[in-house]
Formats: C-alpha cells, structure tokens, sequence
C-alpha cells in the first residue's frame, strides 16, 4: 500500500500543472441532480443545457435517412469485394502520425489525454491511420492484397466554422498490399458505381484524378525541391488547389506576387517568376479527359523546353497513362472519370495518385451564388503509412465519402434514398383510458397485431407506437401530429363496449381542418369527413389501418 502510494506521488509530481490541478467534476459531485434529490436545488446550481460548439445532434430523420445512405455505400463496396472491418474510436498518439507536441500535450488537430500509464492517446481524426495500425497488427492473418471498408465517426480539434464540424462521419475503402495502378483504377470506378447508386446521375459527378508525383516532380523542375522549399511548395499547392474557384487568371496571380480579391484583402503568391509560372499552368490546365493510352501525357513536356524533365515527373505521367488506360478499358469515360492535374490532395502522407469526386451540379450557397456543389469524396495512394509500422514496405490506396456532406447533397438532388417517404408509415395507437391500468393491455395487444402486419410481397406494413403518457385525448392526437402519423387508432369505453374501433385519417384531417368556410358548407367536404374517420369492428383493425394507408402510396 505505501508502495503504492508512493509512486502515486511520484507519478502526481511529474505531471505538468495543468494535469495536477483539482478534478473539475470533483466540486459536483455532492450536487442533488447526482445523488438523486432535486428538492435543495437552487436555481445556481442547475446545470443549463449546452451543446459544445463544432457539434451537432441529429433529429429521427436524418439519423434514418443516414442509415439508408450507408445501406447503399455498403452494398456497393461489397459487390467490388471488400469486407468490413471496425476500429476504436481511440488510438496511440504516435500511431496517428498527425500531432505537434503542444508543450506536454499532443492537441494539434487530435483531442488527447494520457493514460494512467502515461502513454498519450487521441480520438482518431480519420480512419486510415487506425486501419494501417489494424492491418499491420494483424498482419500475417489477413489475406492480401487486403480490401476492406469502415464506417464511423472522426474528431478534429479545430476552430470550428460554418459547414466545420469537430466530429463528423466518413466511410472509406481501402486495398491495401497492391501495388499496381489497377488498386487505384478499382477505387475510381468504386467511386463512380457508389453515386449512381445513390442516385446521382452521370453528369452530375466526376471523378477526378492527379497524382502527387506529377506535382512534386513540377515542384523539382521549377526549382522548388528539397526541405528547404517545404514553405513555398505548399504556397504552390494551395494556389493550385483554387484553380477552379478563381480561374486560371486568379491561380497566375497567386503564383506570382499575390492576388487582390474583390472586398481588397491581398493573398500573398508564391513569387514564382514568369517561366516557373508558365510551366506550372501548363500542367494543371492541360485540357482534362483527352489524354488516352498513347503516352500522350508526356506533351506536356514540349510546352516549355526551358525546364529539365525529370524522374519523378516521367514517373508520375507514366502511372496516369496507366490508370486512364484501366478505366478505359472497363467503360469508363471522361463523363465519369478523368485526369485532372489541378487536383491536390491534403494529407502529407498520398505518395501516388490522388483524386476527388466532385458533385458538378448547381447550387446556391450562403451568399446567394449559384456555384457548383464541389467535393464529396477523396483519397489516394498511401504506399509509407502501414510501412511505418512494418519491416518491409506495404502499398495502399483508398478514398473516403464526407457521409454528412454527401447526405446534403442527395437533398439538394431530391434522392428517394434521404427522402422521410421511403421511412414506413407511423400509426399511434391511443390509450383513451390510460388512467385505468387494467385497460392497458387491451391497447398493448392492438399495436402489437399492428406491428405484426405485413404487405403483400410479407414485408412490414408499417411502424406502430402506443402512447404511453399520461396526458388526455387532445393531447394524445398533438402527439400523433408531433410525430408525423398517417393515422391514429382511438378505442375509448363506448367503442370497447360496442367491440369496435375508431381510425382517424391524421393527413385528411389536417387537410379537412385548413379548409375555408365556403368550402366546408360544400358536400364534397362533409364527404371527406366521412373518410377522415372510419369506424370498424376490432377484429377488422389491421384492414381499417391498410384502407388508410392506401391513400398515400
């Protein structure tokens, strides 16, 4: 015990000081709200209800209308071949990869903690880190090359903004132990097969594809190679990378000495001259989609003979040549996917080919622009991420789908698959008399034969709840409204004594209730009153409730 005690306070002295400061729960623990006992809860105590900035909850609607998305994602994935596979949502720091030490703590861009061993974990920030952990643990075990797919949350500690989240979802494929440009062909054509089957039409996508060799071997021919220009290469980069928001004259600028944008905020350039700034744009504007399995790539080369060719350029050239010829092969057009050398991949750790899956249809964004949606998906080659980990080098590639971004733009299309529509019809069963317990089991066996009715083809009918509160009729029915019901069953002590039950037609009803006067008088309104609420003996439950339904297929 003293032993222990002992290295507790050896342990308590080597922390740094924020670390050794009192638990910031501890002062709550004595509160009511925690021992049960609300009575002596002064209005100070009590905890106001707050949602951290950079996260957000979801209502029933979209959580369904999410699953339904990944249903699609899954099913697609898994007629290429790949299986799934989950990770933690927390990993070593270092196996990570992405965090500055901060002094003691490792916070760049990851939330992190310390264990009682010291050790430093993080909540994963993506979810190809903790998946070249996962297959270099288990390494021996998995067959390879090595395809999979992975769904779930990532975190980032980052000032979050308009459309920024702190936590939010990807789903990603990988292959990992190929080596070949035919793994990064596969992921594009994956790429393009998922939206059509989400219900995004050919010509509203577009995958499109680089690779990180061709620019860094720009970077080496213009003179921007080695540790010492990391700075200025990623300046390039960046300005590359807003070729399609500012147009091929505003990319000019920010590669020479700066662009001014319209409010008169001045973009610092990268301060390339003339020639290196000709052969950059001659790169990345080289017309997309043309080029075809002749070698045609390497015309770049002739557009200016003042900078050398060199190894990493030709290489880089040689592996888009390929994957074009891939895609080509297996039907794949430029409508669909294409070769794009203006597309720059963030993370540090793409060593091959890179690509982006942008949404080409208009909408209107927060300014009142019509602009196109953009990107909903990326990735690339990752061939030193699981070698980290291992003796010898181990090739991947993948891409990964923003889900909350995607789920957005299936709205902005109308997709039947986030449409409330595809969710089953909600009927509520009331219980008129739920003040008298012995009646409740009668309303209990009428949702139950509910929730036990199928459709011709023996799918389920619909989706039934029974009020379990203790409120009135009046309020019973604004529940019914609250939660979106087609219908609700109502059997109050006259309809049990009679063996029967009332059904109300909730959307009639709404309908009939917003009418103007001049129309109620009508007899095609007192017509539709009749309809709005049908009484049937209680056997016939199940058949009054599909009469409704049938309204509203």
């Amino acid at each position: 015990m003293l032993a222990d005690a002992g290295l507790r306070a050896y342990r308590a002295a080597r922390l740094p000081r924020w670390r050794r400061r009192a638990n910031p729960c501890a002062q709550h623990l004595a509160l009511p709200f925690l021992t049960g006992s609300t009575k002596s809860m002064s209005k100070t105590d009590r905890l106001k209800a707050r949602q951290p900035r950079g996260f957000v909850d979801r209502g029933p609607a979209d959580v369904a209308a999410t699953e339904r998305m990944l249903g699609v994602i899954r099913e697609s994935f898994s007629r290429y071949g790949f299986e799934p596979v989950e990770t933690p949502f927390v990993e070593f720091s270092d196996a990570l990869g992405k965090f500055l030490p901060d002094q003691d703590r490792p916070n760049e861009g990851v939330f992190s903690f310390q264990d009682d061993d010291e050790q430093w974990l993080s909540l994963r920030y993506d979810l190809t880190a903790p998946l070249a952990r996962y297959v270099a643990e288990n390494y021996d075990a998995l067959p390879k090359p090595y395809r999979s797919y992975r769904a779930g949350y990532v975190f980032r500690n980052e000032k979050p903004g308009p459309g920024r989240f702190r936590q939010f979802m990807q789903f990603d494929a990988d292959i990992v132990g190929a080596a070949s440009v035919a793994a990064d062909a596969e992921i594009c054509m994956l790429a393009a097969d998922t939206m059509e089957a989400l219900g995004i039409r050919r010509g509203d996508y577009v995958v499109k594809v680089n690779n990180r060799k061709v620019l860094d071997g720009v970077m080496e021919a213009i003179g921007l190679g080695g540790e010492e220009n990391a700075g200025r290469r990623l300046i390039v980069l960046r300005a590359i990378d807003k070729l399609d928001k500012f147009g091929p004259e505003g990319l000019r600028l920010l590669l020479g000495e700066g662009r001014k944008d319209e409010s008169g905020d001045f973009t610092k350039g990268a301060g390339l001259d003339d020639v290196q700034t000709d052969y950059v744009m001659s790169v990345v504007e080289h017309q997309p989609g043309i080029w075809t399995t002749g070698g045609e790539l390497g015309r770049v080369y002739s557009w200016n003979r003042q900078l050398q060719r060199n190894a990493t350029l030709d290489d880089g050239f040689a592996e888009l040549d390929a994957l074009n010829a891939a895609v080509v092969a297996a039907g794949y057009g430029p409508d669909r996917i294409r070769i794009d050398p203006s597309v720059v991949r963030g993370l540090e750790y793409y060593t091959g080919p890179v690509y982006e899956v942008e949404l080409t249809f208009p909408v209107t964004n927060e300014d009142g622009q019509v602009v196109r949606f953009g990107s909903v998906a990326g990735g690339g080659r990752y061939d030193g991420l699981v070698g980290r980990f291992r003796p010898e080098p181990v090739p991947a590639t993948g891409f990964s789908i923003g889900v909350s971004r995607l789920y957005s733009a299936l709205k902005a299309v109308k997709s039947p698959i986030v449409d409330a529509k595809s969710e089953l019809p909600l009927v509520v069963v009331t219980a008129m008399d739920n003040k008298s317990p012995e009646h409740m089991p009668a309303y209990q066996a009428m949702v139950s034969e509910l929730r036990k009715a199928t459709d011709d083809a023996g799918r389920p009918l619909l989706r039934a709840d029974l009020y379990l509160g203790s409120s009135g009729f009046n309020a019973q029915m604004k529940y019914a409204d609250k939660r979106g019901a087609v219908c609700a069953v109502i059997q109050g002590s006259s309809e049990r004594e009679a063996g029967t039950v009332i059904v109300k037609d909730l959307i009639l009803g709404a309908e009939l209730a917003a009418a103007g006067r001049e129309v109620k008088d009508s007899a095609e309104h007192k017509e539709r009153q009749a309809r709005a609420q049908i009484t049937r003996p209680a056997g016939q439950l199940v058949e009054a409730v599909r009469e409704v339904l049938a309204r509203y297929k």
